[in-house]
């Protein structure tokens, strides 16, 4: 599809029957730090946050969380629209996004043609803060452009620090804050991203 020659990675599309080879890219993360509501300034429009040190820290793989796990979305979705734009060094998987596009029953798709939800995006540990993320969501953008959409939208939550700066640096607007979103996590607060595109 596309390839960065600086960092030596070549971006491609692939069915998203792959995913149990794109499973074997760890998601997990080090939590050190959190994001915690502050009071807006006066005037201000949307939530506010400040980032805090975690005490102590701790891992967190999603892939661990019941029902989550790559390999558990066929089961719970329908996923034949769906597309998987991986990120590859030499002939090794080195990172990837699934996209969940035109299909029923995802409620993250708000019942919209025109929106598609980065549903996991995920980079090798040895090849974070290196291009391949940015490499990535440009060429999602563009397969979501192609496909008649307007909008990109990607849930993360308060405890990955890394990933909400990450999406703040790629034009992606918080639209959405649910403190109680997960039951069974209280101590994490989902966090709704959306970029025009």
């Amino acid at each position: 599809m596309s390839q960065d020659s600086e960092a030596n990675f070549e971006i491609r599309e692939e069915p998203v029957g792959n995913l149990e080879a794109y499973a074997e890219i760890p998601i997990a993360f080090l939590v050190d730090s959190v994001l915690l509501p502050v009071e807006p300034p006066q005037g201000a429009i949307g939530p506010r946050f400040d980032e805090a040190p975690q005490e102590p820290p701790y891992w967190k793989d999603y892939d661990a969380d019941r029902g989550n796990h790559p390999t558990d979305w066929p089961k719970r979705f329908d996923t034949s629209s769906w597309v998987l734009i991986s990120a590859w060094h030499e002939s090794v998987r080195i990172g990837g996004i699934v996209v969940a596009h035109g299909c029923d029953g995802v409620d993250m798709l708000e019942g919209r043609d025109d929106l598609a939800v980065l549903w996991d995006v995920r980079v090798a540990p040895e090849f974070r803060r290196r291009g391949v993320g940015a490499a990535l969501f440009a060429v999602v953008e563009a397969w979501a452009q192609a496909r008649g959409c307007r909008s990109l939208k990607v849930e993360t939550q308060n405890i990955n620090v890394a990933a909400c700066k990450f999406y703040e640096g790629r034009g992606f607007e918080l639209d959405g804050v649910v403190p109680v979103a997960y039951p069974e996590l209280p101590n994490e607060t989902q966090m709704l991203w959306y970029k025009d595109i």
